[in-house]
């Protein structure tokens, strides 16, 4: 078979095949690039030696079988028997389900994982979105240190174990998204620079030098992240990717990276005749990241929506410290906000970043499915100190009206894993290095940096301490008791809804009316009220305003959910609302 790499500073490059050295020539088609043809086939070992340095294995790796810093293996993805045939299922009117392999069971591994499709499809999940599981240093880690793009993390059942969990998923009617990192790579097991200028001094991040998209050998770089993007999708059958980190991926090019990924992606989509899509997870709050490319934008499909998050957190748990501080000054009309407009942040002063902040959304053509909405995710978890749940704090009440704003927004919502039933088991950051001295960097960086904020360094988990990831495994056996059976059964209902009523998967934003006091909010979505009483004590809240009351076919409101027992007065104008409780409720037609 051929072997290609590229590695344009090379003055000799070699593949050892199973042991046995092949010369490479230069391609002379392509600038930069060597290739040889070798005897192989699928599970072949192969690495590539520089200038008669030592075999490093391939940036391009299907397959990592000894981990990051072993040979690379060859792998046919036309061996693996596909079971199920898979039409896809768009973003529009999706529910999605952020999962973590390793901390999703105990075994931590995507066959384990498949045991529990069953409980994702009856709760009415309609995408999964894995954490990334490209191959990361040891056994169990975030994944958001991986060195091989385009490979599967071996410990979790390597590139069969993933094609097997899709295959169950499609099976269940279940897409599955992946998070893929390409804005920096770990440091364990990073041999890229050694091949090409993967990386470039001219722009920095929290993580080193920026990944070299605009400077010189860039081109070949960016083929490199939008061809691991594409063989996602396509070997896998992939539905859709998450991008981490989007805004810092530093490209000052006429044509930005994730142009030119979306225009990709959207071709394969058309000559696979199945709907694909990109969700970025970004901190601009610019409109433009999913506005369409011929609308002038970069033609993402979809972003994550922190704003929202805040602003919701803010409210049920009453934290105003760091970036919280601007959504907690008036958390109910700041939840208005951001249901009605999207960003909290549009183009208003951002106290944490000290300067103004985003730009408006224009409500009257911009589809609401195109922001994510949710109440936990594994950063707003996990980079807590002690990666405490909301449930640990937050009483069952609220965690039930968060739910309800969730899976009524005009938004794409989504849950992070065992969110469902109140898991009460923390979500802490966790590593695996072997490395000593990196580990040991870690863990006092992770303790200083909570130092600073008042936190004892005993007090925050060891992250290289395997029992700090065993901690954060969902306890599966929780969600048969109180309070967990009542939430979920609360989660099984509002998804129902959202699956059953298309008022609840309207995408017009310019539609959605919200109205607050100062601890309450109605938010109106066509014929539905979801009445909101955040305050621990009773309330009164009002469905519409004085101006409507009594209006000619005006029918009153039935009640389809409620986390209390409640009942509409006969004028139907206010819901009397237990403290901590939501109800949802529909206008009934005129003589109903």
């Amino acid at each position: 078979m051929r072997f290609d790499v590229w590695a344009p500073d090379a003055g000799e490059v070699e593949v050892r095949v199973d042991g046995r050295a092949h010369d490479m020539e230069r391609d002379p088609g392509r600038e930069g690039w060597w290739c040889a043809e070798a005897p192989a086939g699928h599970g072949s070992r192969y690495a590539f030696a520089l200038d008669e340095g030592p075999p490093l294995p391939d940036p391009r790796s299907r397959r990592q079988p000894d981990g990051p810093d072993g040979a690379s293996a060859v792998v046919d993805h036309d061996v693996f028997d596909w079971t199920h045939d898979w039409a896809g299922r768009p973003l529009p009117g999706a529910v999605l389900y952020e999962l973590h392999v390793g901390t999703f069971t105990t075994a931590g591994t995507f066959d384990a994982a498949v045991e529990r499709l069953p409980h994702l499809a009856g709760l009415g999940i309609t995408h999964i979105e894995l954490m990334p599981v490209c191959p990361f240093p040891g056994t169990h880690g975030w994944g958001y240190e991986g060195v091989s793009l385009w490979a599967v993390h071996e410990p979790y059942g390597g590139p069969d174990g993933l094609k097997r969990f899709v295959d169950a998923a499609h099976g269940h009617g279940l897409g599955v998204v992946l998070d893929v990192v390409h804005n920096h790579l770990g440091p364990s097991g990073n041999y890229l620079p050694r091949f090409g200028p993967y990386f470039t001094d001219r722009h920095h991040t929290p993580w080193g030098d920026a990944v070299n998209l605009d400077a010189p050998g860039s081109d070949e770089v960016r083929d490199f992240l939008v061809g691991s993007a594409l063989a996602w999708l396509r070997d896998y059958r992939l539905d859709g990717l998450r991008l981490d980190a989007v805004h810092a991926l530093v490209d000052t090019r006429a044509v930005h990276l994730l142009e030119e990924l979306s225009t990709a992606v959207d071709a394969l989509s058309a000559s696979l005749g199945r709907p694909l899509f990109l969700i970025a997870e970004s901190d601009r709050n610019d409109p433009l990241t999913t506005t369409p490319r011929d609308a002038g934008g970069l033609g993402v499909h979809a972003q994550w929506n922190d704003d929202f998050h805040h602003c919701l957190h803010t409210a049920v748990t009453g934290e105003s410290a760091g970036y919280y501080a601007d959504f907690a000054v008036a958390p109910a009309a700041a939840l208005a906000k951001v249901l009605e407009r999207v960003f909290f942040h549009d183009g208003t002063y951002s106290g944490f970043r000290g300067r103004r902040h985003g730009r408006p959304v224009d409500r009257a053509t911009v589809p609401g499915h195109r922001f994510l909405a949710y109440t936990q995710t594994h950063d707003q978890i996990g980079n807590r100190a002690t990666g405490d749940r909301l449930a640990a704090t937050v009483p069952p009440g609220l965690l039930a009206a968060a739910a309800a704003l969730v899976l009524t927004s005009p938004f794409t919502p989504m849950l992070f894993m065992g969110e469902e039933w109140g898991a009460r088991t923390p979500w802490q950051f966790f590593t695996d290095h072997g490395d000593p001295e990196l580990a040991a960097a870690i863990t006092r960086g992770r303790r200083r940096e909570f130092a600073s904020h008042g936190w004892n360094a005993e007090d925050i988990p060891d992250p290289q301490d395997p029992a700090t990831r065993l901690r954060s495994c969902l306890d599966w056996s929780e969600q048969d008791g109180p309070p967990h059976a009542g939430l979920l059964a609360w989660y099984r209902r509002l998804i129902a809804l959202r699956h059953a009523e298309p008022a609840l998967t309207d995408p017009a934003l310019d539609a959605v009316r919200v109205t607050t006091g100062e601890h309450t909010l109605c938010l109106e979505r066509g014929p539905f009220r979801v009445a909101v009483n955040l305050s621990p004590e009773d309330a009164e809240i009002p469905l519409h305003d004085a101006a409507r009351a009594g209006a000619p076919g005006h029918g009153g409101y039935e009640v389809l959910a409620s986390w209390q027992p409640c009942a509409v007065p006969a004028d139907s104008r206010f819901l009397p609302l237990p403290g901590h409780c939501v109800a949802v409720l529909r206008e009934r037609p005129p003589g109903a």
